[in-house]
């Protein structure tokens, strides 16, 4: 099962590897070039040249984070949370991936070693309404799950867009499957809606960030997921930021001998232009 693990989770990198090194290359055109003199009545005149875009991708955006806590005495306990937020947007696309890896230990014992990556493409992302695809894989030691893999498609909505406020809301439908360790594999589809928000104040000296998550099974309705992350940040540059941040998560369906509902308050650093 590791292996198989392994094995998929190389295949995606390797699929975002490739994404993100495309060269994007101009259009060039065809036969050969003819010289035409500036004053010719048959040299194109200057207003009146198309210019097709002819660039994939134009901005590159990326932020590395940071988080943890620990504490030594009657309990010891430590945590990590490494975070990526990588984004490259074009004129018609925009491709997002966030990948983040968590390790934990209490008194000795290991509690999480939990990793998920995935990708969002989505399609006019500059329009007020746009449609977007997602694939995520996730293994997590503290729900005891060996594999969960998850892809789907939706519809997102800008409901505020201005210089201090990006608020967005999103829904999509789901294929997921989860091998946990112990019991048997589940398949589900669900419907999933987002609700995804960031807000400076006090001229971008404090920044709020918040992700939700609410993903209820459509074939069981017993079977619901929820996740929540929210975030404080003091920018100390236009590189380094200060933060800490509150993540809640809930499963219905959940391994005999673990709970449905995890929290966790992190401290840490992000650096990126993003």
């Amino acid at each position: 099962m590791k292996n198989a693990t392994c094995h998929r989770f190389l295949k995606l990198a390797a699929l975002f590897l490739f994404i993100f090194s495309c060269p994007v290359f101009a259009q060039q055109p065809s036969g050969t070039a003819t010289v035409v003199p500036a004053d010719s009545a048959t040299a194109p005149k200057k207003d009146s040249v198309l210019i097709i875009p002819n660039v994939l991708i134009d901005t590159i955006r990326y932020r590395f984070i940071g988080d943890g806590n620990f504490a030594k005495g009657n309990v010891n306990r430590s945590l990590m949370v490494l975070r990526a937020e990588v984004t490259f947007s074009g004129p018609v696309i925009n491709i997002a991936t966030n990948p983040r890896f968590t390790y934990g230990k209490q008194n000795g014992i290991l509690a999480e070693r939990d990793s998920y990556v995935d990708v969002f493409v989505d399609v006019f992302k500059k329009s007020k309404t746009y449609l977007f695809g997602l694939g995520a894989l996730e293994t997590s030691n503290l729900r005891k799950i060996d594999l969960r893999q998850m892809a789907g498609a939706g519809i997102g909505y800008r409901l505020v867009q201005n210089i201090n406020n990006n608020l967005s809301l999103t829904n999509a439908i789901l294929y997921e499957s989860t091998d946990f360790q112990e019991k048997s594999l589940v398949k589900t589809i669900r419907n999933s809606f987002r609700v995804k928000g960031k807000h400076s104040v006090l001229q971008d000296k404090i920044r709020f960030n918040h992700i939700t998550f609410l993903q209820p099974a459509l074939n069981d309705f017993s079977n619901f997921r929820w996740n929540t992350i929210m975030s404080i940040e003091l920018p100390i540059n236009k590189w380094v930021t200060l933060r800490t941040s509150f993540e809640n998560s809930y499963e219905s369906v959940v391994e005999a001998t673990r709970k449905q509902n995890d929290s966790r308050i992190t401290f840490g650093v992000s650096v990126g232009n993003k």
